[in-house]
């Protein structure tokens, strides 16, 4: 497969399969969906204690309570990296755009392109040992 078909299918993909999948679920959503900034999103708003929903989102301490099964004890230590990623995104300005160009793209880019990078490597290596 060529470099540059390859790295463009690795790019895309998983960005597809994210859409691809969040649509699919969003089908089997019964509950109201939550409208916020004049978008409408999958999950509801509803306090649902064995689903988290956006009010995970805006009361994290009600999804510490309901939701997390393992590692309760890690909370003084989770705690500190959770809510310092918080105030970064909120020291932004605009909490919601960074929260995505950071986690949603930027992060993400970041590993596919190291991954893509190794698969690089890793036919030089092979290249090397054929003609070697």
């Amino acid at each position: 497969m060529k470099p540059i078909f390859r790295t463009v299918i690795l790019l895309l993909l998983p960005f597809v399969l994210m859409i691809i999948i969040n649509e699919s679920f969003r089908l089997s959503i019964k509950q109201q969906p939550y409208y916020k900034y004049g978008f409408t999103t999958i999950n509801s708003s509803d306090k649902i204690s064995n689903k988290c929903t956006w009010n995970c989102h805006n009361n994290t301490s009600y999804c510490k309570e309901h939701h997390v099964k393992f590692l309760k004890n890690s909370f003084s230590k989770t705690d500190q990296l959770y809510y310092g990623e918080i105030k970064l995104l909120r020291s932004t300005g605009n909490y919601g755009l960074a929260n995505i160009a950071i986690l949603v793209i930027f992060i993400p880019f970041l590993i596919l392109y190291f991954f893509i990078k190794g698969l690089n490597i890793r036919n030089k290596i092979q290249k090397i040992k054929q003609n070697g």
